[in-house]
């Protein structure tokens, strides 16, 4: 049973080597290119870029390069350098790519962590009136992409708005991140993953007029009215005054 257990832990084991791992991320349909220290190599090793345990994508035997047949057409292997470009991504490519050695023993001399994503989608932020006076409003903002909406009311006070709880964030079904916050009088609503970013925004200067509650509304529309009614008044004042004067000089002509 130990002898079992010791051959199990030897064949589920890392092989010997740099153990960190780099991420990269890529935009789904876009390239990557995974670079190497250029090992020193001998008649007897094999060089090869492996993807996860099982896939060997490349291999370089004696000075000649073999490519894996699911690879053909998509990978250019440099044998200057050992870098290899992999062509248009799917969410499929994503996982392990290993530089390996094999001699005498397998050797692994970089490792990276690959990880596929697709663009964000648009966002909108929309704006709900909730209470108003002369000189204060609160609205709810609501910040929504394709999966996922996120909300959060902002109170603006003579002048100044700011956003209650502070900056909002959630992770959305896709594994990306949405968020609403105040930045430079501006509600941002932000969508984004590693590798895209979509946005909206509005001014906290106009809120309150734009979006203002019934208070305001009304008290806005008795201003007009009476800024209206005051300058017809005006204008037939002076009408009336000016045809007096018309008739008292035709009168005086006669």
């Amino acid at each position: 049973m130990f002898l079992f257990l010791m051959l199990g832990l030897l064949v589920c084991s890392e092989p010997p080597g740099s153990s960190a791992v780099t991420s990269r991320f890529v935009l789904k349909g876009e390239d990557v290119t995974l670079d190497v220290q250029k090992p020193d190599i001998q008649e007897t090793t094999i060089f090869a870029w492996r993807f996860k345990r099982e896939d060997n994508v490349v291999r370089l035997v004696n000075d000649e390069v073999f490519i894996s047949t699911n690879y053909r057409g998509r990978v250019e292997f440099s044998s200057e350098d050992y870098s290899f470009l992999l062509k248009s991504l799917t969410e499929a490519d994503s996982g392990v790519y290993s530089a390996l050695l094999f001699g005498e023993q397998e050797e692994q001399l970089t490792k990276y962590q690959v990880t596929v994503q697709e663009r964000v989608s648009p966002v909108h932020l929309t704006v709900k009136p909730v209470s108003s006076s002369s000189d204060s409003c609160n609205v709810t903002e609501t910040c929504s992409s394709q999966d996922s909406s996120i909300s959060s009311t902002v109170t603006c006070d003579g002048g100044n708005c700011f956003l209650e709880g502070g900056e909002r964030s959630e992770v959305t079904a896709s594994a990306a991140s949405i968020k609403v916050y105040l930045l430079n009088e501006s509600v941002i609503c932000n969508h984004s993953n590693q590798v895209s970013w979509r946005e909206d925004r509005k001014e906290t200067d106009a809120l309150c007029w734009l979006h203002a509650g019934p208070q305001s509304l009304s008290g806005v529309s008795v201003y007009l009215v009476k800024l209206v009614v005051f300058s017809v008044g005006l204008i037939i004042m002076v009408s009336v005054v000016i045809g007096i004067n018309l008739l008292v000089r035709l009168r005086k002509k006669e």
